[in-house]
């Protein structure tokens, strides 16, 4: 009997390892330069990957999610993050800065239109993007949704997901005093721009292990996060959500579908995800008559869950024989 996609690792299902045939680093402006890799074919269907966090960065894992002799898919790190400099930088580092930067990089490129292909905080910026630049995007595919609300936020940050993992949530909680605990992104926040490397890593890494712990549906604890990876991870999100993420105001995306003028996607949720629960992709789905939602049943938010995994390629294997439905023109 074949194994499902629960029994399988999430590398059965990813194409092999391939190198970038390109990279470079793009002046994006306000001092920041990104790290932009291509990979796959040089003339095919372009897809642009938004990575998660914000902060988290790209990983090699990302490439493998496409048919490279199909796709001309490109990574790239957001502003603070991975490869791109200064490092851990919030200055001129918002949503409409990222929305920016794709866009930057698109006409760098010479991309008429692309996929858009993003989780969590990606999916976030995927749909900010697709609603600034109707005409560029040519689908979407979201991962774990993620809209930047104020009730997202609370769940994650207020204590309901450590409802269900209390003694991950003591890890997160008991560091800081019982009388800042009533503002926990605000607590963090004080720590993280401290000024005293130190204390930020220390607190960083707190921050980025709640997050990672509750990643899969088989909750671990985790180990020391690198300090580099975890410093702009913290301080990236802490910043963003501290500011709830740069939207004029609380459920803006789900209100302003309207605008991605029939932009169509497909929406792959975890149906256990703890960290963006399955709720917020149904939203989403509703108010976005051109989309398609995949609920996983035994997965989680990681990109890695198996479950998650195979249904993202085959979602992308689907758009490959689908092309001529695609106007990439």
């Amino acid at each position: 009997m074949d194994k499902s996609p629960e029994q399988k690792s999430a590398a059965a299902f990813l194409y092999p390892p391939s190198e970038p045939y390109a990279r470079r680093m793009l002046d994006v402006g306000d001092g920041h330069e990104v790290y932009v890799e291509e990979c796959g074919r040089a003339d095919g269907v372009p897809v642009v990957i938004l990575h998660g966090g914000p902060g988290g960065g790209t990983s090699p894992m990302m490439r493998r999610f496409f048919d490279p002799k199909h796709y001309r898919v490109v990574l790239f790190d957001q502003r603070g993050c991975g490869r791109s400099r200064p490092h851990a930088c919030v200055d001129a580092n918002t949503t409409q800065h990222l929305v920016a930067d794709i866009e930057q990089i698109r006409r760098a490129l010479e991309i008429d239109r692309w996929i858009v292909f993003g989780g969590s905080w990606g999916a976030t910026l995927a749909l900010a993007y697709a609603q600034t630049h109707p005409s560029r995007a040519a689908y979407l595919v979201l991962r774990g949704v993620f809209l930047g609300t104020v009730a997202e936020l609370t769940w994650f940050y207020g204590g309901g997901a450590g409802r269900f993992h209390p003694e991950l949530w003591a890890r997160f909680t008991d560091p800081i005093p019982e009388d800042e605990r009533d503002n926990l992104i605000e607590a963090y926040h004080a720590r993280l721009f401290s000024g005293v490397f130190a204390t930020e890593t220390r607190y960083a890494r707190l921050w980025a292990e709640w997050e990672n712990a509750l990643a899969t549906v088989e909750t671990r604890q985790v180990g020391e996060t690198p300090v580099d990876y975890a410093r702009a991870f913290a301080r990236l999100e802490n910043h963003y959500f501290r500011n709830r993420c740069f939207l004029d105001y609380d459920g803006q995306l789900l209100a302003e579908t309207g605008r991605m003028n029939g932009v169509a996607g497909t929406i792959v949720q975890g149906r256990l995800d703890m960290i963006c629960p399955p709720g917020t992709a149904w939203a989403l789905h509703r108010a976005w008559p051109e989309s398609e939602l995949r609920m996983v049943p035994m997965a989680g938010h990681a990109l890695s869950e198996p479950g998650i995994t195979a249904e993202l390629v085959r979602t992308m294997d689907g758009l490959r024989r689908r092309q001529g439905h695609l106007d990439l023109d």
